[in-house]
């Protein structure tokens, strides 16, 4: 069973920043497919971003498209999601996702992950 722990959530107004970590314990996060997924109370959950682990390619929703940099730091076995610019909209559970199948192009859709994190609050509000 792959564990996986997101940190850095908070209450920021909006324009701040937030950097989102996600970090394993238990397998080589370098080897999947991650992904940041969000939910908001009342919404589906949305695929924020992933990167590949062939290449570093990163994909991103166009709402956080050039707000928003996911990131590997494969030393710390850490993933994590810089959110800059960040909005009342952007108010969300943030969860991040390991896909261990590899799929081609890396996916933002939930269902290509199967393994996941508890999630951690964002709150954007002035």
């Amino acid at each position: 069973q792959l564990q996986l722990v997101e940190s850095g959530g908070g209450l920021v107004q909006p324009g701040e920043s937030l950097r989102l970590s996600c970090i394993a314990s238990d397998f080589t996060m370098s080897w999947y497919i991650i992904g940041w997924f969000r939910q908001a109370p009342g919404k589906e959950r949305e695929g924020v971003s992933c990167i590949s682990s062939s290449d570093g390619s990163t994909y991103y929703a166009d709402n956080v498209k050039g707000r928003f940099t996911i990131s590997r730091d494969n030393a710390k076995n850490t993933v994590y999601l810089q959110m800059n610019r960040l909005k009342p909209e952007d108010t969300a559970v943030y969860f991040c996702a390991a896909d261990t199948s590899g799929t081609v192009p890396p996916s933002r859709r939930s269902r290509s992950y199967d393994y996941w994190g508890q999630g951690t609050q964002v709150t954007v509000s002035s």
